[in-house]
């Protein structure tokens, strides 16, 4: 059980890394346009749906639609990784993964946000996301009890 929380925290955070990189590229190289499906919508939510998927199959750059892929997927990792945590029930792991799917979830709805509405807030709302849930995952894996015989125990 221990072992596959270390590995889901450990993939989950190098996967957000890779998302934070695609993020930092589509934010300074990307020009998303102002005019879009899902632009300016009447109801937020079919607007970010419509957002997204334009940006997956038609947006404007590789950058955009790797982007927009891999938070789909991170979001799917954060609450998958929710199982085995909860399996687990101990309390710190079940709420250092709930935190760190609730902040990628937020990241992900603000970026649908910020292609929804071009506001520099959803970006700012995204980043923060993506910093409670790092913070998360890094308790998370901290916290997890060392396993016997592993070379960090052997060091101490």
């Amino acid at each position: 059980m221990t072992q596959e929380l270390r590995q889901g925290y450990l993939g989950t955070l190098i996967t957000l890394v890779a998302q934070f990189l695609l993020g930092m590229v589509t934010n300074l190289f990307v020009q998303v346009p102002l005019q879009h499906p899902g632009a300016n919508p009447p109801e937020y939510f079919s607007g970010v749906v419509q957002s997204v998927i334009w940006a997956i199959f038609h947006g404007p750059s590789i950058w955009l639609t790797l982007h927009a892929v891999l938070g789909l997927l991170v979001v799917v990792f954060g609450f998958r990784l929710l199982v085995p945590a909860i399996r687990s029930r101990n309390r710190f792991v079940i709420t250092t993964a709930v935190i760190g799917a609730l902040g990628m979830l937020t990241a992900g709805f603000n970026g649908g946000s910020y292609l929804n509405y071009h506001e520099d807030f959803s970006s700012m709302i995204m980043a923060t996301g993506f910093a409670i849930a790092v913070t998360s995952y890094v308790v998370g894996l901290w916290g997890l009890p060392l396993q016997q015989g592993s070379p960090t125990q052997a060091a101490r």
